[in-house]
């Protein structure tokens, strides 16, 4: 199918790996321009070349989005560069396993709720009005289904997607009549390096549940999170509903929340 992205000027941030960098590499095989934005200058480079081996094209940007500076100045530069942002591509996030509410400190909470939410939220601010000056363009915020399935080892986490549901919303509301779209593609259990890369969330889980890293794994998909396709999902998968999100073709879809789960929401 196409997507109708040629072109398309798409910034992604948390952009080297994951969810991130399938959403990237995917945009660029349509005929988009993704804006590759994270930490890791190395992954980037790698992410870069592999897409324009393939014969794309991609700028990147070695930032960290929960810097408060950082967005006015990605958005800055790839204006400076391309002259208009047609979709951003709300991706970084991260989380850790908690032990228990009491156990979570203040610095916790703020920590992340600032990668969780107050990134996206400046992104969004930053990306916006350059939207509305050339009439339009499209937010996609990545959540997570802990916002409606918190559990024990993840309060912090899930209050902050939460928030980011609210935010979609809210954007939506305000900025659709003027041609800016806003959704939610809401992740369940998904095997990117943010779940099983080193010290990634399952190897964490692990460790407060006095378990190995694999039958953590099974009790998320099993216990916690019963998968009704039987698989955890990929990054590709999210992917492709992104890609579509921020295409043409999804000009009649704003305000909506878009479950990636496998089933495992199953809400009426």
């Amino acid at each position: 199918m196409d997507l109708q992205l040629t072109d398309k000027v798409v910034v992604v941030t948390g952009a080297s790996s994951g969810i991130g960098r399938a959403t990237a590499l995917l945009v660029a095989a349509e005929g988009g321009i993704p804006v590759l934005v994270a930490r890791s200058a190395d992954k980037l480079d790698k992410a870069k070349a592999e897409i324009e081996g393939a014969g794309g094209v991609a700028d990147v940007y070695t930032a960290d989005v929960s810097d408060p500076a950082t967005p006015d100045q990605v958005i800055a530069a790839v204006l400076e560069r391309h002259g208009r942002i047609d979709a951003l591509v709300n991706n970084a996030g991260g989380l850790q396993a908690r032990t228990g509410f009491l156990d979570i400190t203040d610095e916790q909470w703020l920590a992340t709720f600032n990668l969780n939410f107050h990134a996206a939220r400046r992104m969004s601010r930053a990306a916006v009005p350059a939207m509305l000056e050339s009439g339009g363009g499209s937010l996609v915020h990545v959540g997570s289904d802990s916002a409606r399935l918190p559990h024990s080892g993840n309060q912090d986490y899930a209050a902050a997607k939460l928030s980011l549901l609210a935010l979609s919303t809210s954007l939506a509301t305000e900025f659709s009549p003027q041609g800016i779209r806003s959704n939610v593609v809401v992740p369940g259990p998904t095997l990117t390096p943010l779940y099983d890369g080193p010290n990634g969330f399952a190897e964490q889980a692990a460790k407060v549940w006095g378990t190995d890293r694999e039958s953590a794994l099974t009790r998320m998909t099993v216990e916690i999170r019963p998968l009704l396709t039987g698989r955890w999902g990929t990054s590709e998968d999210l992917a492709q509903v992104i890609a579509y999100l921020v295409s043409p073709l999804a000009s009649q879809i704003t305000a909506a929340e878009w479950d990636v789960d496998g089933g495992a929401l199953r809400q009426v």
